[in-house]
């Protein structure tokens, strides 16, 4: 696998590339990390709301009983009681709700923080260094072949990839000069297909 061009400044640019992509994922990973950590803190209140308000219950539950026992009036003193108890219950019910709620943010956000940086990576930078790397990969393979063979295939690749104009500089008719097998003009469109890939004819 052919990884980076042969070309200094090339490879220098193509490994600056890659440097840049994986701090660009790091940083976004880190800070979504961090946004976690920071919306996780937030639970404490919700916590605290919770435990409160089950305190609250069990204390009226508990004077609830005692009043219950008092003769003749104990249920009617205990209704009091036992509507407090409704109310902790509702505070309990609003702490959970709130650490839910903390819980799915703590989820979502940091997910879309760095999610998006990582699509737009995967999308822009990853799809171009692939394709790059695939067709170096193949060029670094015709070395195999003989070297009438690689130039006939590394000039077709150029009358494929190379711009028109570029191709008219090499040789006025270089579709035609390929069908006819002009060695001097295949050759000339080989060596333009090299350049244009950073990668040297050895």
């Amino acid at each position: 696998m052919k990884l980076y061009a042969d070309h200094p400044v090339r490879a220098l640019f193509q490994l600056a590339s890659d440097a840049l992509a994986v701090a660009w994922v790091y940083l976004w990973v880190r800070a979504a990390l961090e946004l976690r950590d920071m919306i996780g803190a937030l639970d404490r209140p919700g916590e605290l709301m919770a435990a409160t308000g089950r305190g609250f219950s069990e204390h009226m539950d508990s004077a609830a009983e005692q009043a219950a026992k008092v003769p003749l009036a104990g249920e009617t003193l205990a209704v009091p009681f036992t509507n407090m108890s409704e109310t902790g219950a509702s505070l309990t019910s609003a702490g959970d709700s709130f650490r839910e709620t903390v819980a799915s943010l703590a989820t979502t956000l940091p997910l879309l923080v760095a999610a998006v940086p990582v699509l737009l990576v995967a999308t822009t930078w990853l799809p171009a260094r692939a394709r790059w790397i695939a067709r170096a990969t193949s060029v670094r393979r015709t070395g195999k072949l003989s070297p009438e063979a690689r130039s006939r295939l590394l000039a077709l690749r150029a009358l494929t990839s190379v711009a028109p104009a570029r191709l008219a500089a090499v040789h006025p008719d270089p579709a035609g000069a390929w069908r006819s097998g002009d060695t001097a003009a295949l050759d000339r469109l080989a060596a333009l297909e090299l350049r244009r890939m950073g990668l040297r004819a050895g």
